[in-house]
């Protein structure tokens, strides 16, 4: 058993960025003994490790991305970590109504992991597939103020240990790579939105913001703002969890059930985006639409943004820019 792998299973101690280092290159190289970056994996996802711990790999991680670090200024990413009751993609149709107000948003995320259908399938299903390059994804925020993040900007060490844990799925023993994949894209922008589905992650994942970020739990564990639900907004940098968070009381009548995957997804979420869904479906949607628009700076209130956000809904406009990308992508063959 490696010194790394005996501290994380003991929890005896936190692991330092050198023991970090060594495996990642060892990583990297294909050096690791057979079953260890499963047995590392497991471990990391069994209990979220100590602050020292989980710092010191992710510092490991970003020295060795730094010089594929691409800045997106003006603008605001959207991701949740996850986890809690499975809803229709909430996140995404959040990321098109802010654009339709003029918020400069980038969306990254996966394919599905709790859920049906990941972001990344539900925008294949639309027609808008994620960027695969900076170069794409520059001129997606330039064209339509919005861009979808695909997987090239995730360090490549990601992808090196899933395939170490083959024949083991990285969606069955990866929770943490989940829970801490919000701050592990390879981009750097103004702020962050990230939904928090357990309330005992918050001050791990507050320790890992670049940027000024928003973690966002409330007390039905979605990883989402919810309309109908009592929603704490945490500020976690500068100072991480230093300030009073932000209560974000129920707005109206609302449930879990309204916001359940459809099994004809494109179909309903462009319901979704046209207002034609559930009430507490599409005011859930615009409440996240008005904490990007907020947190952002684009709106200085949130009565502004959130009238904005559903005025983007009944216009048409954010069904609209979903069409118009759609069209574009078409176009290009």
């Amino acid at each position: 058993m490696s010194a790394l792998l005996a501290r994380l299973t003991r929890r005896d101690g936190p692991v330092e960025v050198g023991q970090w280092r060594t495996f990642v290159d060892r990583l990297a190289a294909r050096r690791l003994a057979r079953g260890e970056a499963a047995a590392v994996l497991a471990s990391l996802s069994t209990a979220m490790p100590d602050l020292a711990t989980l710092t010191a790999l992710f510092e490991a991680l970003r020295e060795r991305g730094a010089h594929r670090r691409v800045a997106y200024p003006g603008t605001v990413n959207i991701v949740g970590t996850g986890g809690g009751p499975p809803t229709f993609n909430i996140s995404t149709a959040a990321a098109f109504v802010a654009a339709a107000t003029g918020v400069r948003v980038i969306k990254t995320g996966s394919r599905a992991y709790t859920s049906r259908f990941g972001s990344f399938d539900l925008l294949d299903r639309l027609g808008v597939p994620p960027a695969r390059s900076h170069a794409e994804l520059a001129a997606s925020l330039d064209g339509f103020g919005i861009g979808f993040a695909g997987f090239f900007v995730y360090p490549p060490e990601i992808a090196a240990l899933a395939k170490e844990i083959l024949p083991l799925d990285l969606r069955a023993v990866g929770r943490f790579v989940n829970t801490v994949g919000p701050f592990l894209p390879e981009i750097e922008v103004p702020a962050q939105l990230t939904g928090v589905s357990r309330a005992e992650d918050l001050t791990a994942l507050a320790a890992l913001a670049e940027r000024r970020t928003w973690l966002c739990h409330n007390d039905l564990g979605a990883d989402e703002l919810l309309a109908f639900a009592a929603n704490t907004v945490h500020c976690a940098h500068p100072d991480p969890l230093d300030e009073a968070p932000l209560s974000l009381p129920a707005d109206g009548p609302g449930d879990v059930d309204d916001l359940a995957a459809h099994t004809e997804a494109v179909a309903y979420f462009r319901a979704v985006l046209l207002g034609r869904a559930p009430s507490a479906a599409v005011r859930t949607v615009c409440l996240n639409a008005a904490a990007l628009g907020v947190l952002s700076g684009t709106f200085p209130d949130w009565d502004g943004a959130r009238a904005a956000a559903a005025e983007a809904v009944t216009s048409g406009a954010a069904g609209d820019l979903v069409a118009r990308m759609a069209k574009a992508v078409a176009d290009r063959g």
